[in-house]
C-alpha cells in the first residue's frame, strides 16, 4: 500500500474518477485539474477497486450508469470495507437524477450528486471543498498521535524521575503527589507554542511564587543538604522555565525589542543542537567564527529566530541534504565601504548553504514581504523580511548572494556594543544618591495574592515592613489615609486600572512617590519611564531596587509627613 507524504497537510490528495466512457474521464481530468491534485483514472468498477487497495484516495467521483457494476453497487462495496467507510463519494449521473435516486445515493454514503451536464466551476468547487477537508482530517490526526507520543513520552520521564526521588526520600506519598502535580504542570507546557502575552503573564506569575518561596525556604535549611539539593534542583527547573517562556514569547515575535551586548558565539553555540534539530539529519551545520569577537548589540531573541529562519530557508534550499555553515568575523568599515552603513565597528554574520541557489529575478525580490518560491502553504514569506528589519532595526545591514546550483550566502552587519551598553537603562526621576542602609515602608499592589505575599516574604526577610492590597484601587485609597510610603510596587497587568495608570495617578496625588513597575506580561508599554521588574524576579532583585532609595530632601518629607500627621522621611528611586 503507498504511504502518505510525511508533510500531509500541503500534498497532493488522490481523487479516483471512475466512468467506463474515456471521453468523460478525460473531460473530469481537464476539469480538475486546475486543483493540482493526483487525479486517478478508472474505466470499470473492477479497476476501481484495484487502484483503492493500492492508493490513498480521499474522493472518488463515479459514475451512476456502468455496465459491469453501477455506481450504487460499486459504493456499497466501498463502504463496506473498513478503510473507506468515510471516504468521500460523489455520484455522477445524467439519467437517475430523480429525487429517489438522489436519496438511494446519500443512503448509500454518497456526500453530494451531480447531474449531467457538469457544470466545470461547480464540480471543481465541490471537489476542492472535500479534498482540503480531508487534507485538513489528516493533519488533524497526525497533530494529535504526535501529540499522544510526546505525552507519553514525558510521562515515561517523569516515572523515572519518580522512582529515583522515591530511592532518595522516605516519605513516599508526599512524592507521589509531587510527581502527579509535575505531570500535569508538564502536560500544560505541551500548549506553550500557542502563549500569548496574558498566559505568560500568568505563567511568570506562578515561576515568581516558586522561585520566590524557594530561595527563601533555601536559606532557612542550611543544615539539610539533602532538601537542599531538592530545593536546587527545583530552581533549576524554575530558571530553566524562566527562560522557556521569553524563547517562546520571542518565536511567537510578541516580545519587545530590547537589545543588549550578546556574545554571537555563544549565543549560536546554546541553539546549535535546536537548529540540528530543526534541519534534520540530511543537513551538516557547521560554524566558523574569528576568536576574540567583540559583542555585538541586537535583540538576542530576535536574532536567534532570525538565525532560525535562515538556516530552514537553507535546509529547503537543499532537498538532497547538504551544508550550512554559520560564520562571524569583526569588519572595520569606512565611509562608502558598504553601502547604508555609517563608518564603524561591526561584526560581519554569515549563513551560507550548498543548496539550489536563485535566479536573478528570484534574488532581486528575497526580501520582499509576501514573497516565497515555495510552494502554497509551504511558506508565509515573511522569513527574510523579518530578518532584513531586524538588521535595518539593530543599525545594520543585509545582503544575499547566490548561484543557480552553487548555493545561497546571506550576510549581515552590526554594530558592535560600546561599554557603556553594559549598563542598565536609566530610570526616569529624581538623580540617584546612595543613601545609608535603612529599612523602607513599601507598598506591593498585585490581584495574584500568591505572587503578593511571595514578594513580601522576600522583601520582609531583606529587614523592610510591608503592605500588600490586591487592586489599584485598593492601593490609592491606602495611600490616601496613610501616605507615609517610602516605594510602592505594583504589577502591570491589573482588572480595572493597569499598573502604569495606578503610578499615573499616584504621581498626579504624591509627585515624589517612586513606583515600580513588575510584570511578566509581554505587552507592557516601555515608553511609561518608570523601573521595571520583569517577572519572575529574584531576591537580589529587590535588593539592588532598594539600594538605589535614599532619604528624600526635607522640604518633601515634612510635607508628606504632615498630611499623614508623622515625621519619618521618605525615599526617593533615581538613577
Amino acid at each position: 500500500m503507498a504511504r502518505e507524504p510525511v508533510d500531509g497537510a500541503n500534498s497532493k490528495v488522490d481523487i479516483l474518477l471512475v466512468d467506463d466512457q474515456p471521453a468523460k474521464l478525460l473531460s473530469y481530468e481537464a476539469i480538475l485539474e486546475q486543483l493540482g491534485e493526483n487525479l486517478i483514472k478508472a474505466g470499470s468498477a473492477t479497476e476501481a477497486l484495484d487502484q483503492l487497495l493500492r492508493r490513498n484516495v480521499a474522493i472518488i467521483l463515479i459514475d451512476v450508469c456502468m455496465p459491469d457494476l453501477d455506481g450504487f453497487q460499486l459504493a456499497t462495496m466501498i463502504r463496506e470495507h473498513p478503510r473507506f467507510q468515510k471516504t468521500a463519494i460523489i455520484f455522477v449521473s445524467a439519467i437517475q437524477v430523480n429525487d429517489l435516486d438522489l436519496l438511494r445515493g446519500y443512503q448509500l454514503g454518497a456526500v453530494d450528486y451531480v447531474p449531467v451536464p457538469v457544470i466545470p466551476e461547480l464540480l471543481r468547487a465541490k471537489v476542492k471543498v472535500f479534498a482540503e477537508l480531508y487534507r485538513k482530517t489528516r493533519q488533524l490526526e497526525r497533530l494529535n498521535a504526535e501529540l499522544e507520543n510526546r505525552v507519553a513520552e514525558r510521562t515515561a520521564e517523569l516515572a523515572q524521575a519518580n522512582a529515583e526521588l522515591e530511592q532518595r526520600v522516605e516519605q513516599r506519598t508526599r512524592e507521589r503527589e509531587e510527581a502527579l502535580a509535575q505531570v500535569h504542570e508538564m502536560r500544560k507546557l505541551e500548549s506553550l507554542g500557542q502563549l500569548t502575552g496574558g498566559v505568560a503573564h500568568d505563567f511568570n506569575n506562578l515561576l515568581m511564587a516558586v522561585l520566590g518561596n524557594l530561595e527563601l525556604a533555601k536559606k532557612y535549611l542550611r543544615d539539610q543538604p539533602r532538601v537542599l539539593r531538592l530545593i536546587d534542583g527545583a530552581i533549576q527547573g524554575g530558571e530553566r522555565g524562566a527562560t522557556l517562556t521569553k524563547r517562546m514569547l520571542a518565536f511567537a515575535r510578541r516580545q519587545e525589542l530590547k537589545p543588549e551586548a550578546v556574545d554571537i558565539a555563544k549565543l549560536v553555540d546554546s541553539m546549535i543542537e535546536m537548529l540540528r534539530r530543526s534541519v534534520g539529519p540530511a543537513v551538516q551545520i557547521a560554524t566558523d567564527f574569528e576568536t576574540g569577537l567583540t559583542p555585538i548589540r541586537v535583540d538576542p531573541n530576535q536574532l536567534e529566530l532570525a538565525l532560525l529562519n535562515l538556516t530552514v530557508n537553507a535546509r529547503d534550499a537543499m532537498p538532497a541534504g547538504g551544508e550550512v555553515t554559520i560564520t562571524a568575523c569583526r569588519e572595520q568599515v569606512g565611509a562608502g565601504d558598504v553601502a547604508g552603513l555609517a563608518p564603524g565597528e561591526y561584526v560581519r554574520i554569515g549563513v551560507r548553504d550548498t543548496g539550489l541557489g536563485m535566479d536573478e529575478e528570484t534574488l532581486r525580490r528575497a526580501t520582499e514581504p509576501f514573497f516565497t518560491t515555495k510552494g502554497p502553504g509551504h511558506g508565509t514569506g515573511l522569513g527574510l523580511s523579518m530578518v532584513d528589519g531586524l538588521v535595518a532595526q539593530s543599525g545594520g545591514v543585509l545582503r544575499i548572494e547566490s548561484r543557480p546550483t552553487i548555493g545561497t550566502t546571506v550576510e549581515f552587519w552590526l554594530p558592535v556594543s560600546a561599554a557603556r551598553d553594559g549598563c542598565e537603562p536609566e530610570p526616569s526621576g529624581a538623580p540617584l544618591r546612595v543613601g545609608e542602609p535603612r529599612s523602607f515602608r513599601v507598598l506591593v499592589v498585585d490581584d495574584d495574592a500568591m505572587v503578593a505575599a511571595g514578594t513580601a516574604a522576600m522583601i520582609e526577610d531583606l529587614g523592610h515592613s510591608v503592605i500588600k492590597e490586591q487592586s489599584a484601587s485598593r492601593a490609592l485609597e491606602h495611600l490616601s489615609t496613610r501616605p507615609n510610603i517610602d516605594l510602592v510596587i505594583t504589577d502591570y497587568a491589573m482588572p480595572g486600572m493597569t499598573g502604569s495608570e495606578l503610578a499615573a495617578e499616584i504621581h498626579r496625588v504624591l509627585p515624589g512617590l517612586p513606583v515600580v513597575i513588575a510584570t511578566g506580561y509581554s505587552g507592557a508599554p516601555e515608553e511609561t519611564g518608570l523601573p521595571r521588574l520583569n517577572k519572575p524576579y529574584r531576591q537580589q532583585d529587590l535588593a539592588a531596587l532598594f539600594a538605589t532609595l535614599t532619604p528624600l530632601p526635607a522640604a518633601l518629607s515634612i510635607s508628606r509627613a504632615a498630611s499623614a500627621g508623622e515625621s519619618e522621611s521618605i525615599g526617593v528611586l533615581g538613577n
